[in-house]
């Protein structure tokens, strides 16, 4: 399908702008943000957007373009629009600003309603995979993705104190942009890691056996509910699935670059390769750990993991699964985080 002409693409997004608002009117100054918008009707708008103009993007563009002049703008680009490594969730009026990592799979936008909810008043930035936007090649260890997202925040925030919040993979990766900047001499003011958990070969004995077992048992229990055909999708090796799926798919490449669902899938691939292959080293400073009280597919005691890789290990309880915490329970968190922000600030001010 051919991209609408750029002359009509504010009336093409306009209609389909105010159904998944649900708002009888929308002037093109609009904020998607503002006018009730949130993740999921994010991904409802987008998806609305490439049946109607043939393109597939990612969400999380809705945080460059919130607005309906700004977005029809971006629409009108002959091709994809490249992402921000860093990505604006929200405005602030104090320092030092606050980042965020997201999980495998993942994208900004799952944090868009945890961060309005964080009542801190600091700017919040997220970070963005590397070719999510099907322009560049994803990074695959978590060390690259230290790396490159570290020379992002240093363009933003030269010297510390750095506030960190990692969610899953995405805490692996802020723990290793703190060891970074431990090694540089600078200040961590703030490493929180949300239900972040190294591959399983890294996990003490007893919890890897235990893990495995209750692995085992849910995805049993799941596959049988499943159509064959799903569960077939389920038993093959996703690198096997992915790698098919992109050669299926080449001939239909958009000129720009990969489409949003391609890139995701090859970034989510990638994602997996780099957690299976990170091992953690031994942290000076102290991590602030928040586990799901609903245990999944992750180990109950995170302490048995974590508290002898560094210097201090907290852990906290919110309601909620691995996904449930940031999806649902994300005011519960938001609570915990603020505090965090709070004591870490407070604790930068006082006389050493």
């Amino acid at each position: 399908m051919n991209p609408r002409p750029a002359s009509s693409m504010i009336e093409v997004i306009t209609p389909i702008w105010r159904r998944v608002l649900q708002r009888p009117s929308a002037g093109v100054e609009d904020n998607f943000f503002e006018a009730g918008g949130d993740a999921p009707l994010a991904r409802e708008l987008f998806a609305e957007i490439a049946q109607a103009c043939g393109r597939d993007l990612p969400r999380v563009l809705i945080c460059q373009a919130p607005t309906l002049a700004a977005l029809a703008a971006l629409l009108e680009q002959p091709t994809s629009p490249r992402l921000s490594p860093l990505v604006l969730l929200r405005a602030g009026a104090e320092k030092p600003p606050v980042f965020m990592a997201h999980g495998i799979g993942g994208d900004m936008m799952d944090f868009s309603r945890l961060a309005q909810h964080l009542p801190a008043p600091h700017t919040i930035y997220g970070m963005q995979a590397k070719g999510m936007d099907g322009l560049d090649e994803p990074l695959q260890s978590v060390e690259d993705m230290a790396e490159f997202y570290l020379d992002a925040i240093r363009k933003i925030q030269a010297c510390g104190p750095y506030f960190l919040i990692g969610y899953s993979l995405g805490g692996l990766v802020m723990l290793e942009i703190a060891q970074r900047l431990w090694e540089r001499g600078e200040n961590v003011g703030l490493l929180a890691m949300l239900e972040t958990y190294p591959d399983m070969r890294y996990l003490p004995p007893g919890q890897r056996m235990r893990l495995m077992a209750r692995r085992a048992r849910r995805r049993v229990s799941e596959v049988r509910q499943l159509p064959v055909r799903e569960a077939l999708s389920r038993i093959i090796p996703n690198r096997f699935r992915t790698s098919a799926n992109r050669r299926g798919n080449e001939d239909r490449q958009p000129p720009g670059g990969l489409s949003f669902a391609e890139a995701a899938e090859q970034v989510r691939e990638k994602a997996e390769l780099a957690l299976a292959i990170y091992r953690p080293r031994f942290y000076r400073g102290k991590i602030k750990f928040v586990r799901a009280g609903t245990p999944s597919y992750f180990p109950d005691d995170p302490a048995a993991v974590w508290a002898h890789l560094a210097a201090g290990f907290e852990v906290e309880t919110v309601p909620g699964d691995h996904v449930g915490i940031v999806a649902t329970h994300f005011e519960s968190l938001a609570a915990v985080l603020t505090r965090y922000v709070e004591e870490s600030v407070r604790q930068e001010m006082s006389p050493r």
